[in-house]
């Protein structure tokens, strides 16, 4: 890991540096050993300064012009200043050879036997190639940084979106499962003291759960399925003959991470919908696991009465688990819901990728 930030961070440098050593091969080097020709000293001084020179129109370019004048959409004021640039380094070559007199010796070089006039205008063609090779370099260069910087930015403005979101709709689900929960402790104070005391212990051993087990972001699935079993014990309290719950966890137990408070909205669903205090009633819980999958299969008996529906008969919890599992399991769930089975129940079979 720390050699692969070490690379990300010095490969812009590195590529720089090999660039710049490309172009003074070809400024340097490449003409040295072209031919026999020996150039004058003064050549080579005058090979550095334009080395020097599209330097820093390079980086002038890369960090000024283009951030501040392109990308701010002054593209005339851009244009007028990157004509003005390659005035003055036109002008400063001339001045420069002109001091030298730098046609008259190369012509020498090229010409011992005097023949022939100095070129004092033909250095403007490569020069202007290579000025204008450079410009296009440095505007794309410039264009892929704020690209990427946008690219960047985008993806953390995602991220902290997502996590937000997340940390909202937990927080919603939290509040909800609590609410019914003290309802239920709020009707058994009135029946029968010692349960209720039995029920607050639960409770508070939920609340631990949600408190401190859980601020990781996952929790290991045993957790999550002993609160999902205290959640089923605290409900089976307030619970007459009429209603049968059963459980079927994972066996063998592959314990492995979870996100937290996932399994819970299905299961309370099934108590909000599936339990009449009229007629006998069933809710079968079966959690299994098959390698990297975890398979959970919800069902309970169907009344007329009572809306089974997913979205709107549970409120809140249901509703943002869907959201959830879309967040944090992406392509990583399946989640069926068979509104009435041939044997009058209602049934959610979630199927969710742990790998």
């Amino acid at each position: 890991m720390a050699a692969t930030l070490f690379s990300r961070r010095y490969v812009p440098l590195l590529s720089h540096v090999l660039g710049w050593g490309l172009l003074g091969y070809l400024l340097f080097f490449s003409q040295s050993f072209g031919s026999e020709i020996r150039l004058p000293t003064v050549f080579w001084i005058r090979q550095g300064i334009f080395f020097c020179l599209m330097v820093g129109m390079f980086y002038l370019n890369l960090q000024v012009l283009v951030p501040r004048l392109l990308l701010q959409d002054q593209r005339s004021r851009y244009i007028l200043t990157l004509t003005g640039v390659i005035v003055c380094i036109l002008l400063i070559l001339w001045a420069v050879e002109s001091w030298f007199n730098l046609p008259v010796l190369v012509h020498k070089a090229f010409h011992p036997d005097g023949k022939g006039r100095p070129r004092v205008y033909g250095w403007i063609q490569p020069n202007m190639f290579t000025i204008l090779l450079m410009l296009g370099m440095s505007t794309s260069l410039s264009l892929l940084q704020k690209w990427q910087a946008d690219a960047n930015l985008r993806l953390a403005l995602e991220q902290a979106k997502t996590t937000s979101e997340l940390s909202f709709l937990k927080a919603q689900i939290n509040p909800h499962f609590f609410f019914n929960t003290l309802n239920n402790i709020y009707a058994l104070t009135l029946l029968d003291v010692e349960t209720a005391r039995e029920a607050l212990h639960r409770l508070s051993r939920m609340m631990r759960y949600v408190l401190y087990d859980t601020q990781s972001g996952t929790t290991l699935l045993s957790k999550e399925l002993a609160f999902v079993g205290d959640y089923i014990q605290l409900m089976q309290l307030r619970l007459t003959d009429k209603v049968t719950v059963t459980l079927t966890p994972p066996s063998p137990l592959n314990d492995r991470p979870i996100a937290p408070m996932l399994l819970l909205p299905f299961v309370e669903n099934a108590f909000k919908h599936g339990v009449s205090a009229l007629h006998s009633s069933q809710i079968h819980i079966s959690i299994r696991q098959q390698q990297n999958q975890l398979m959970l299969d919800v069902r309970n008996t169907l009344f007329l009465d009572k809306s089974p529906s997913l979205e709107t008969g549970n409120g809140i919890g249901l509703t943002n688990t869907r959201r959830r599992l879309d967040l944090l399991y992406p392509g990583r769930y399946a989640l069926q819901i068979n509104e009435q089975t041939p044997a009058g129940e209602y049934q959610v079979q979630l199927t969710l990728d742990l790998s």
